[in-house]
């Protein structure tokens, strides 16, 4: 199969006979053999029935229902699991994102052998300041961290090697961080592309100014995960070790101090917390590393690395 397109969706029934319509027509007229994905996260408006007409109509399309609402990352979650296609794209369900950017997306994939392809929308339509300032703010912090150079990060239309969307899991809210899953997943060649970015036509928009906090919270959950995941000692050891010599040396300062001044009592000094408070909080993240420790040595996938090629091994 040359394309599947996986479309989550939320109370958007007046839309999709409209996109479905459209992924058809481009994929009828480049002769891609194909498969739309459509998740419905859990809407309380006709979206579903929609999808299961549109399904009697065109076998192409496939569905999967939540039962309750769970986010954009369980719905693109469930989509990659789902997906058959050599070349995945994903797709707002808005009509905000353009079907006629498939052939271009798969193009880079299959021809210029991107592992994966972000949509830039260059020129938007909902340049508000509640949107654009902090969208731009959070672009430029994820860059920097992960030093992936992409101008939109949360851009909906993405497109991925089957084998890509296979070896990452999205959850919580890291369907905003997947070019950064894939970084650490092994995926090095990620590509961008300018996209068509269009009015929204129907309903209103799902997201609020919770997404960008949630959003900086989960950017430090990816970074932390993806650098010492399977090595959390080498993290809150390294920290550990400098509180606790920080500490320890501020005792032996003090110590010094009561030799040469007799006098002055160690207890009645600030220092003397200090150092306390330092050498406690040292032995903390050390226990906390060597916990961590055991969980990764026990977890399921404490072993589990991806293999690009074998020779000679079965």
């Amino acid at each position: 199969m040359d394309v599947s397109i996986v479309v989550p969706l939320l109370n958007e029934e007046e839309s999709l006979p409209e996109l479905c319509a459209w992924i058809e027509r481009v994929v009828t007229a480049n002769n891609f053999s194909y498969e739309i994905i459509m998740i419905d996260d859990g809407s309380t408006d006709n979206s579903w029935q929609v999808v299961e007409e549109l399904r009697t109509k065109n076998r192409h399309i496939k569905g999967l229902r939540f039962q309750r609402n769970y986010g954009k990352s369980a719905a693109l979650n469930e989509g990659f699991k789902a997906a058959q296609g050599n070349v995945v794209i994903t797709m707002d369900a808005d009509l905000q994102d353009s079907p006629d950017e498939i052939p271009g997306l798969r193009k880079m994939i299959v021809e210029e052998g991107f592992d994966l392809v972000s949509g830039w929308k260059k020129k938007r339509y909902d340049n508000t300041l509640t949107k654009n300032i902090p969208s731009k703010f959070f672009n430029w912090a994820t860059r920097r961290i992960s030093k992936i150079c992409l101008h939109d990060f949360n851009c909906g239309l993405k497109a991925y090697k089957l084998k890509v969307v296979k070896s990452i899991e999205v959850y919580g809210e890291m369907h905003r961080y997947i070019p950064v899953l894939a970084k650490w997943a092994g995926f090095k060649k990620i590509g961008e592309k300018v996209v068509e970015h269009r009015k929204r036509k129907y309903g209103t928009t799902k997201f609020g100014w919770e997404r960008f906090v949630n959003g900086f919270l989960d950017l430090a959950s990816i970074t932390f995960v993806g650098k010492y995941g399977k090595r959390p000692m080498h993290f809150f050891g390294l920290f550990g070790s400098g509180v606790l010599l920080t500490g320890f040396l501020l005792f032996m300062y003090l110590i010094i101090s009561k030799v040469i001044e007799p006098e002055y009592a160690i207890t009645n000094r600030p220092v003397f917390y200090i150092a306390l408070t330092l050498m406690i909080i040292g032995t903390l993240l050390f226990i906390a590393g060597f916990l961590g420790e055991l969980i990764s040595r026990n977890s399921p996938g404490r072993n589990h690395y991806l293999i690009e090629k074998k020779t000679g091994i079965e």
